[in-house]
């Protein structure tokens, strides 16, 4: 008895925390049902997932869902087998199923895990509505700790990408199968993560490391780094064309405002401590092919406001002026279908240009692709590069028809710098001569060091097309050997 009544005083003096619940909860319990309408499934799957702690959806069948559901940190929702949730057009379009809560005032979520978890997009898009530039069915922004285990998505449509996640740390992709007509997994700035286990059927880009982009496809822009990517799977569709990469990696780099600078869409600015950039983009979702001087100074500290014709978005108060990718690891990559493969580059196009003329000059970084198989006899490239890296690797591969290629933007960066090469340990299969390396960048220098590879054919001979740079070579294989 003098026990319980010290427990009440020290409940009463807020000392003495009470028992927690054991953390699990049921959706179910909440309305969350395969009977029960969209908007009707949205209310019952936010209350649920309010409760933080470990959310249970485990009965079998298709859950309308008519819009989006805010998960908060602390929070994990698991899925069973036989789970599938549909958008479904009861009030109107929208982008996101599941969102972070933070994502919506740029505030940090943590630890948030989604196993399981099934979406189709039924047709049912909207390229971004809470947030300029994130387009995800399955979305983050401003998170660390994040686990997205066990996805699956079978209709990826055109406006929308499938899972995408910028301003990160931590993050952890395992086990997804994607397809469709958009991105598979797009990634904005972030730092230390892995993708893993994965199976992509896409037209456009398998996987995205855009750390600049078009100015609707990432809410902000920064630095990429330190990443494994490992046992993925880049698969045909019957009758797609063949756009978009396997991987691009993407950088951009920008300048302060001034008066009379000219520009056009998606090209950045810095100004008053903050990211600023120009939504050019028509009624028709298409880009202005115009060009606008600015005269008046971008102040805002969010949202969109015109001046001088020019309709800019505050992107972030993070200041930096370069972008890109570095400390990647790809590794056992498997390539069935004959697209490009590792693309390293700026855009240049009415879309986005992601380096402006005279910016700071970013250099990617150290790249390793190691034992990636070229399942196809394409002869787009296996590497191609257009912006400035220091070294890549490319150790344990399986090649066939595609090498690699430097090309740029005539007058648009003046500097590629030196890049160095190491290839190693390779099995090249091609029957005959082979362009191996082909440089179409004036004044570039490339030093390329090749050693232990292994040639299927006693015909096979590498070639190489130096343009009007410079290529250092030491080599082992025929055709390059000294």
């Amino acid at each position: 008895m003098k026990k319980f009544y010290l427990i009440v005083i020290l409940i009463s003096l807020g000392i003495y925390a009470r028992p927690q619940s054991k953390g699990f909860s049921n959706a179910s319990e909440f309305g969350f049902s395969p009977d029960a309408s969209g908007v009707e499934n949205v209310k019952a799957l936010q209350k649920a997932v309010d409760q933080t702690g470990t959310i249970i959806v485990n009965q079998p069948g298709t859950y309308k869902v008519a819009g989006t559901t805010y998960i908060g940190s602390n929070t994990s929702v698991e899925f069973g087998k036989g789970v599938i949730l549909q958008k479904v057009d009861e009030v109107g379009s929208f982008s996101h199923v599941i969102l972070n809560k933070g994502a919506l005032t740029r505030t940090w979520d943590e630890h948030i895990t989604i196993k399981g978890l099934h979406i189709s997009v039924n047709g049912v898009v909207k390229r971004f509505d809470q947030i300029f530039g994130l387009r995800g069915q399955l979305a983050f922004f401003y998170v660390k700790d994040l686990r997205i285990e066990g996805f699956r998505c079978y209709d990826i449509e055109g406006v929308q990408f499938s899972i995408h996640v910028c301003t990160f740390e931590d993050l952890l992709i395992d086990d997804t199968i994607l397809e469709g007509d958009k991105d598979g997994i797009h990634l904005g700035r972030g730092n230390r993560f892995k993708i893993s286990n994965a199976v992509f059927k896409t037209l456009d880009d398998a996987l995205a490391l855009n750390a600049h982009d078009y100015a609707t496809s990432n809410p902000e822009v920064g630095w990429i780094e330190n990443g494994v990517i490992e046992n993925c799977y880049d698969l045909s569709l019957e009758g797609q064309p063949l756009v978009g990469y396997f991987c691009r990696i993407l950088a951009g780099g920008w300048v302060d405002w001034k008066e009379g600078l000219e520009l056009q869409n998606a090209d950045a600015v810095v100004s008053g401590g903050r990211i600023y950039r120009v939504d050019g983009i028509g009624d028709d979702g298409k880009p202005l092919k115009k060009k606008w001087v600015t005269k008046t100074r971008p102040a805002h500290k969010e949202g969109t406001v015109v001046l001088d014709g020019i309709k800019w978005v505050m992107m972030q108060d993070d200041v930096q002026y370069t972008a890109g990718v570095r400390n990647v690891v790809f590794r056992d990559i498997f390539l069935e279908k004959p697209r490009s493969t590792f693309s390293i580059h700026f855009d240049n196009s009415s879309w986005s240009r992601s380096y402006y003329p005279g910016a700071e000059i970013p250099e990617q970084k150290k790249l390793l692709f190691d034992n990636v198989t070229v399942l196809h006899d394409g002869k787009l490239p296996f590497v191609k590069v257009n912006t400035p890296v220091d070294v890549f690797t490319i150790t344990n591969c399986s090649l066939r028809n595609s090498g690699i290629l430097f090309h740029g933007k005539k007058g648009y960066v003046p500097d590629y710098g030196t890049t160095q090469i190491n290839f190693y340990g390779n099995i090249l299969n091609k029957d005959g001569e082979m362009l191996f390396l082909e440089n179409r960048v004036p004044g570039k220098n490339i030093i390329l060091k090749t050693s232990n590879n292994i040639e299927v054919s006693n015909n096979f001979k590498a070639i190489i097309k130096k343009g009007k740079g410079n290529i250092n070579t030491e080599s082992d294989m025929t055709g390059l050997k000294r």
